[in-house]
């Protein structure tokens, strides 16, 4: 399905419950607390809300039925899913021109060391760079003749008494002179490189013995070998210091991944290939209703930020380190990845953790005086983790497991989950089947249990409309 088809059968939908309503955009918008023109967007199918939300407060205002609520929230998941794999691919595509250019610099790397390798190999002596100026071997590269004098004299490790031994081992050098040269100059330039980058490191690494004494013999009294194991070391220790992002992220690549869920951290193609024909995604943050919602802070109410509407539940709870109390409404929607027909065979409740409840304040995010509608779900359950033995239940008037879904035929289960003598970590289990096919997926908070708390005898507090702060639950005066 493309973008325009998903987002303009949302769009109908929403413009036949505006339409039904006899409720102008103007007094919509201010009930929703959105702008009149983000409405319009809504409803003309130019935009797709990021949110649920505000589209089922837009629907219960507009008293859609509970079919047309779970219509509706078809073909927002819909509409929003063609969104994300737009924004994928464009993010790829934008990608996909800075790789290449990054590839192309090393890539034209190799072509072009030849040509420099050329130019060292043709320039006289007395072409070295200047930097070779402090080097004892600067003059010596020039007169080869010279050379072992400058070797015996200064070698630490006493080659000075040996003078005889000198001739035949460079006589070689002086029969061929170039190539010794060229490797002579190519671990010198490395050398030169490294100093840039650590220059305590360039005369242990760069210069063939790393003293004095051996810079006098210019690298010519080594193995063939040497100077190209030298130019390595160099290359090496200039290539350690320039890669050290890229090598850091490949170490710690394995953490991330651990051994055992490799096909987890695979790309989506190969996800799709390992049997996986379903997606699971959780919103743990969603409310039933402003008035049904509550949440549990260790802080006191002049250091608390008035209650958010239900798109911003999230950040508020981060902000404030909360916990939901008394109850948690989760949504969980399931999806197909194919045309084929997937078999949701039922959702377990795990208990991953059971204490005390906390002992914090709770604060309701319902403003006082405002009443709060609500819709019956026709895939709603209740849960009570004070059991010891949780399990989900269908509320009345509603089926129980198992049910089919499809790429094209989504379906989104409410679970209202309730506790009252503990604080409780938890997290649900999804088991599927398509084909000869099956699993369990886990449900749950970005790879953290959920956490609803119990809120007997705790200090309560609500936030009047137009009111500066909290105040003790009960204590507001209304007109």
């Amino acid at each position: 399905m493309s973008e325009q088809t998903a987002a303009a059968d949302f769009a109908a939908l929403l413009r036949e419950l505006k339409d039904r309503s006899g409720l102008s955009y103007g007094v919509l918008a201010k009930r929703l607390h959105m702008s009149t023109s983000t409405l319009h967007r809504y409803c003309n199918g130019d935009a797709v809300p990021a949110d649920y939300a505000p589209v089922e407060r837009l629907a219960r205002l507009c008293k859609a039925r509970p079919g047309e609520l779970v219509e509706l929230h078809r073909r927002w998941v819909l509409a929003d899913a063609v969104r994300g794999r737009k924004g994928a691919s464009g993010a790829a595509a934008a990608e996909t021109p800075s790789g290449d250019a990054g590839t192309e610099p090393g890539a034209a790397a190799p072509e072009a060391t030849p040509p420099a390798e050329a130019s060292r190999a043709e320039a006289s002596p007395a072409d070295l760079p200047p930097a070779e100026g402090p080097r004892a071997d600067a003059s010596s590269v020039g007169t080869p003749a010279a050379a072992p004098v400058g070797a015996t004299n200064t070698s630490p490790s006493g080659a000075g008494a040996r003078p005889s031994a000198l001739p035949p081992a460079d006589a070689p050098d002086r029969a061929t002179p170039a190539p010794a040269r060229r490797r002579t100059r190519t671990a010198v330039l490395a050398g030169i490189a490294v100093a840039a980058v650590a220059a305590g490191v360039t005369f242990a690494v760069g210069l063939p013995g790393g003293g004095a004494g051996d810079d006098g013999d210019g690298g010519r009294h080594r193995p063939v070998g040497a100077a190209g194991a030298t130019a390595e070391e160099s290359a090496s220790a200039s290539s350690s210091s320039s890669a050290s992002p890229s090598s850091s992220a490949e170490e710690k690549s394995p953490a991330r991944t651990p051994a055992g869920s490799a096909p987890a951290g695979a790309p989506d193609g190969e996800g799709r290939k390992s049997g996986v024909p379903v997606t699971v995604r959780a919103a743990p943050y969603a409310w039933e209703s402003p008035c049904s919602q509550r949440y549990l802070v260790d802080k006191p109410a002049d250091e608390m930020k008035p209650p958010p509407l239900e798109e911003g539940a999230a950040a508020w709870v981060a902000a404030h380190g909360a916990v939901s109390s008394g109850q948690q409404y989760l949504k969980v929607t399931v999806q197909g990845t194919g045309p084929e027909t997937v078999v949701v065979d039922g959702l377990t409740v795990r208990v991953a953790g059971k204490r005390a409840p906390l002992a914090w304040n709770d604060y309701a995010m319902a403003y006082p005086g405002v009443g709060c509608g609500g819709g019956v779900q026709t895939r709603a359950f209740a849960v009570s983790l004070d059991s010891a033995r949780p399990s989900l239940t269908p509320e009345a008037g509603n089926e129980d497991f198992p049910f089919k879904v499809s790429e094209s035929d989504p379906e989104v289960y409410y679970i209202t989950a309730s506790v009252s003598a503990y604080d409780v970590d938890w997290y649900l289990e999804l088991k599927w089947s398509s084909g000869d096919r099956s699993g369990t997926l886990t449900v749950d908070d970005n790879g953290r249990p959920f956490r609803t708390s119990g809120n007997k005898g705790r200090p309560a507090y609500e936030f009047p409309i137009g009111g500066d702060g909290w105040v003790p639950e009960g204590t507001t005066k209304l007109d």
